[in-house]
């Protein structure tokens, strides 16, 4: 007793304390594991079928490009939105040596250089024509450098073979390509490596 008032009435604390206290501890700890547990949440693995369809929309970006120039559209606009799309540029580091190119400018490690293969105009890159603004129709792609042509490897994905492209005269041009893809932190597959040549031809 303390002045007449009973102990445990003045040290029990009200039910609605006891329901506010718990439901903020609940969502503290919560927060607590969700934040100890975050550098552990793993990414989905890679599927064949996803590389296969990033190899396609490259194919697909590349006719886009080319249908865009010859319809007097901007073809430049275009070709900067397919190398946002399909390379690695603003995340990574990207190698890629691109079919035509030579000499000091035979390697494009930025997107200035990629933009400029695809479509020219750039005084830093004389050389090129635009690569995209060939008249292309038609673009496919096959994995044959063995029997199972695509290799993933966690957040990494290998692809060798070639691309047929078809241009408006019904010509197709078979080049050699290496892919590799990365996904990136909004889950997109993008390219960090693309390597491309025509074939050797002995003699020539």
């Amino acid at each position: 007793m303390a002045g007449g008032l009973p102990l445990v009435g003045l040290m029990t604390p009200h039910p609605s304390y006891l329901t506010v206290r718990s439901s903020v501890l609940r969502k503290l700890m919560g927060f607590a594991l969700a934040v100890a547990w975050a550098p552990f949440v793993v990414a989905a693995p890679i599927t064949e079928a996803e590389v296969n369809a990033a190899q396609q929309a490259w194919c697909d970006g590349l006719v886009k490009i080319s249908q865009t120039a010859k319809e007097g559209g901007d073809a430049k606009a275009v070709a900067a939105q397919v190398i946002d799309d399909l390379y690695d540029y603003k995340e990574g580091v990207v190698f890629f040596k691109p079919t035509l190119a030579y000499g000091k400018n035979t390697f494009r490690p930025t997107r200035e250089g990629a933009l400029a293969y695809f479509v020219g105009g750039n005084k830093d890159f004389p050389e090129d024509t635009g690569f995209a603004l060939k008249n292309w129709t038609k673009a496919r792609y096959d994995n044959n450098a063995a029997e199972k042509g695509v290799q993933i490897h966690g957040d990494i994905a290998i692809t060798m073979g070639n691309v047929y492209l078809t241009n408006a005269d019904g010509e197709e041009v078979m080049v050699d390509k290496t892919f590799v893809f990365r996904r990136g932190k909004d889950g997109k597959l993008r390219l960090c490596v693309h390597k491309s040549a025509l074939p050797f031809a002995p003699g020539k």
